[in-house]
């Protein structure tokens, strides 16, 4: 019978095992897809399985560079940090950096189908759930082409920051990317705050200052102050410098002939919510079922 790529997809998210696995499991089967989740149990192929569902805000993120050319930005999860330091999830990581630097891959869908060693990168993802225990998901990854130089900064395995610069050079760049590490801007410049960011503070900082009951045209000063140092917190170049607060990072690419053309951040786990457990409450509410 023809095995549908439905019934691929649903197999796939029960037993968290590879595209080509799981057509091989159904197409045993007949398509039936609890015979094929039993088959793949028997073998070890699922021990991913009903781990998929699993929140994964731990792991790892890499840079992998070229030359000064161009650099990825790739961010591992797994469930915990001591998964998170286990030298085959540290290697699998480092596999997927390398190929979303080398590859075409424009998504992680398609990176997952890249082939290495004989297999493609989702089939070594099922082998590492199986070996660790534990969900594993490749959640993100970006590409930065270099203008004139290229800098990163990577804060253990938790952060990491590449930053491209026009005019400077690497020191400058390693600078900007450490302070971007510390500082989380959201953007370069002002240009770049989102509108619906710039709206939500505004209207904030409207219904703030109307508290106070000033005049119209001194809450309209009072409100542009406002987005004014809101800006200079959230944009890197209105930010002091970590390295040295008397300027800001805006005047010290000044003064080395510099701009920043684009940067990448990312911090495991960032936008996860995490599942927060009360294991005295756990026990509590089994005794009392009991």
């Amino acid at each position: 019978m023809q095995i549908t790529a439905a019934q691929v997809k649903e197999l796939r998210e029960r037993t968290g095992a590879g595209m080509m696995e799981c057509k091989k499991a159904l197409t045993e089967t007949g398509g039936d897809l609890e015979a094929a989740v039993e088959a793949m149990r028997k073998s070890g192929m699922a021990k991913a399985d009903k781990k998929a569902g699993r929140v994964a805000a731990e792991g790892r993120v890499e840079i992998v560079t070229e030359g000064n050319k161009k650099a990825v930005l790739v961010e591992i999860n797994c469930e915990t940090d001591f998964v998170g330091n286990d030298d085959n999830f540290r290697a699998f990581a480092a596999r997927c950096a390398q190929v979303a630097l080398n590859s075409g891959a424009d998504d992680v869908e398609a990176l997952m189908a890249e082939t290495v060693d004989g297999q493609n990168l989702e089939e070594h993802r099922t082998q590492l759930i199986a070996k660790v225990g534990e969900n594993v998901q490749v959640r993100r990854f970006d590409r930065l082409q270099a203008e004139d130089a290229l800098g990163f900064y990577q804060h253990g395995a938790r952060i990491g920051v590449v930053v491209s610069l026009k005019g400077g050079d690497e020191a400058l760049a390693k600078d900007v990317a450490m302070h971007i590490a510390a500082s989380k801007p959201v953007c370069v410049d002002e240009t770049g705050v989102p509108q619906d960011l710039l709206d939500k503070e505004r209207a904030i900082f409207k219904a703030q200052a109307e508290e106070s009951g000033k005049p119209e045209n001194i809450i309209e000063k009072m409100i542009e102050g406002r987005i004014r140092k809101y800006l200079a917190e959230i944009t890197l170049v209105g930010q002091p410098f970590v390295k040295d607060p008397d300027q800001t990072v805006g005047q010290l690419l000044e003064s080395k002939g510099a701009s920043v053309a684009g940067f990448l951040r990312y911090e495991v786990g960032e936008g996860i919510e995490k599942k927060k457990e009360n294991f005295a409450e756990e026990v509590m509410a089994q005794a009392r079922g009991a």
